[in-house]
């Protein structure tokens, strides 16, 4: 869960995430479940980066995209973007879906493999190839996990066909499931038919 880390675009732990658990809705949890199975019997496992994610958490982001002279991890997560068109680009919203519990950022892992050591002082690139990424066992989806780039779109021709198989098989699962993916962003899904549509939670993970 990468927001109990420094390792994602604020660059600090989030407001809200005080322990590594996937909290969702007993419907996404159930459709999860089942895609798991399903990925199973292929050889993969789904591993998540981010589940419900607490109002208080999207907060966080509001404030620390207001300081545009925080540029410190620019180069690893939205090196072409520029940091005040983050919301009117769709990267990052003032109410998030991850706030209703139902939705998801996720990859696929092939079953067996473990997550690599991070050299904490490197400069890693979420649009390089795998050697210039932050170490992650992933599949190659052709970007880092929150990688505010075109290149995240989920059918951009320009990562390759190889890549593009790879983020297709990750969602057929998922919608075979009954998920529906956010275009912009290969690793986010969202349950059709979510049990709360128009709610949002605000309680800390723990």
């Amino acid at each position: 869960m990468r927001y109990t880390t420094n390792n994602n675009f604020v660059g600090e732990p989030i407001t809200g995430y005080q322990a590594t658990a996937c909290v969702l809705t007993t419907a996404a949890a159930s459709a999860l479940a089942d895609a798991q199975a399903q990925a199973n019997l292929q050889g993969y496992s789904l591993k998540v980066y981010d589940c419900f994610r607490p109002q208080r958490a999207v907060d966080h982001f509001i404030r620390w995209a207001a300081d545009l002279d925080d540029q410190k991890m620019k180069a690893a997560f939205y090196p072409d973007v520029p940091k005040d068109e983050l919301f009117s680009r769709g990267y990052i919203a003032e109410r998030s879906g991850h706030s209703r519990g139902s939705t998801l950022d996720l990859t696929l892992v092939r079953l067996g493999s473990t997550q690599p050591q991070a050299d904490p002082m490197a400069g890693y690139d979420c649009r390089g190839n795998e050697a210039q990424r932050y170490p992650d066992n992933s599949i190659n989806m052709g970007t880092s996990y929150d990688c505010f780039d075109a290149l995240s779109h989920t059918d951009n021709p320009d990562v390759g066909d190889d890549i593009l198989a790879n983020r297709h098989l990750l969602r057929d699962l998922m919608e075979a499931a009954g998920f529906s993916n956010y275009d912009q962003e290969w690793w986010h899904y969202t349950l059709r038919n979510e049990p709360f549509s128009d709610q949002y939670f605000d309680f800390a993970i723990d």
